[in-house]
């Protein structure tokens, strides 16, 4: 490219997810609009009537709308795949998911945990994190999806070393913010009540951030939750990191559903996502939404370009 000409348009690959879901046709939609790029939809042409450019995957079996069917759940992971695949060779700057549904998925027998946990073994990210924008808000997830009970011993001083060091270097590079401040959620009400109702924030995260601030991260915490997003503290704040997954998102869902967007840090290239599942009761009706769908699309296009 010469000095002073204009940036290329990136290209930018859909994932059009779960074939039974409302993902096909979202990403019909905002395919058709315009968009400061060229927009690249992944799935089987049958799905996709509509869509300017696809980049045909065949279905397994013919799919309904609202019915899921394991023998497609290979097919959700070879677009995914394909994706991952254009992204690292440079072909596309970004990608855009659209929902899976876990549960048939691992009904097929095959084990997955979700598309966070998937990019990151198939890019060969050593260490990813899980954050959701919207509503003026940035929450990232020390703990994806794991079951309650789990989380406790997910916790530990070295991951969320590692999460710390990821969210800083993304909010730095993707976001282009100078000097990220990052709020710490507690695990335990209060957190911890100085030992009284657990010990992780004492002996755990309190000792992490620490360690954190000692390489130049601006973190501070642990901060009780229930008092982590009240207006006056979260000013001072550019993310959000909470515990684990029901600590921190419904909270940005309350103030940002339908507009959300869930992006994964630490990828070798730009990953955004709508913030709600495959809704297969709306699958097929016209009444599913494109909101999340349209808004990760422009913060894809507004974060790979300013890669």
């Amino acid at each position: 490219m010469t000095r002073g000409s204009k940036r290329a348009r990136r290209v930018i690959a859909l994932t059009s997810g779960e074939p039974a879901g409302i993902g096909p046709e979202l990403c019909v939609h905002v395919a058709r609009e315009r968009h400061d790029a060229e927009l690249v939809v992944i799935g089987d042409r049958g799905l996709l009537t509509g869509a300017r450019r696809i980049e045909h995957v065949a279905l397994s079996r013919p799919a309904t709308p609202g019915q899921l069917d394991p023998a497609n759940a290979r097919y959700v992971l070879a677009v995914l795949d394909r994706a991952i695949r254009g992204c690292l060779a440079g072909e596309f700057q970004a990608m855009v998911t659209a929902p899976v549904q876990k549960s048939v998925i691992n009904d097929a027998g095959i084990p997955f945990t979700g598309h966070t946990e998937y990019l990151a073994e198939h890019s060969g990210a050593e260490h990813v994190v899980m954050m959701l924008v919207g509503g003026g808000l940035r929450v990232a997830l020390a703990t994806t999806h794991l079951p309650l009970s789990e989380v406790p011993r997910a916790i530990t001083a070295d991951s969320l070393g590692e999460t710390l060091r990821v969210l800083h270097s993304d909010l730095r590079r993707r976001f282009r913010i100078a000097q990220p401040r990052i709020l710490v959620a507690g695990l335990n009400p209060h957190s911890g009540e100085s030992g009284h109702l657990g010990h992780e924030d004492q002996q755990i995260i309190a000792p992490a951030i620490a360690a954190a601030r000692a390489a130049g991260i601006d973190a501070s915490g642990p901060v009780p939750a229930d008092t982590l997003f009240v207006p006056e503290r979260l000013k001072g704040a550019d993310a959000v990191l909470a515990m684990y997954h029901d600590q921190g998102l419904p909270v940005l869902k309350y103030a940002s559903f339908g507009r959300g967007v869930n992006m994964t840090l630490g990828l070798p290239f730009v990953r955004t996502s709508v913030d709600h599942g495959t809704a297969l009761d709306l699958a097929g009706t016209g009444r599913a939404h494109p909101g999340s769908m349209r808004e990760a699309l422009e913060l894809a296009i507004e974060l790979a370009s300013a890669a």
